[in-house]
């Protein structure tokens, strides 16, 4: 399945590519000790910029969801899930992913997934399945 890709910047890299090695990278700040996405030269909470992409477990709960089931791209599966999944790292660092690898009615809130990646050219997208799954 092909997608459209980011275009990598110096603040984005490490999480488009950290999945190159199996890691999801998410930006932490050294000094009011708080992840935050997207990645961005300057902490949103305190304006530092004693900010770094750290690794998190990869761990999170479906926030939200919605199934689509519009066929805008043949190359994107028919239904598919885009979700909103809450990393356990912290209370509302949150991002906008799909869940795979399972039947899209067996979705719901406060499923429990993990993540897997999708690699395209240079880029690892980050994508969610059941953590059962993972």
């Amino acid at each position: 399945m092909s997608r459209k890709l980011p275009a990598l910047t110096p603040d984005n890299r490490a999480f488009w590519q950290g999945g190159e090695q199996g890691r999801l990278m998410i930006h932490h700040c050294g000094h009011c000790d708080r992840w935050f996405h997207p990645p961005a030269p300057v902490c949103s909470r305190c304006c530092s910029r004693s900010v770094e992409p750290r690794p998190v477990s990869g761990k999170a709960s479906v926030y939200s969801f919605t199934v689509n089931r519009q066929i805008w791209d043949t190359a994107l599966p028919d239904p598919y899930v885009v979700a909103i999944v809450e990393l356990v790292e912290q209370p509302g660092l949150r991002f906008v992913s799909n869940v795979t690898d399972c039947p899209v009615d067996a979705v719901h809130v406060g499923m429990k997934v993990a993540v897997h990646f999708l690699a395209q050219e240079d880029v690892w997208i980050p994508l969610f399945r059941p953590e059962a799954q993972s």
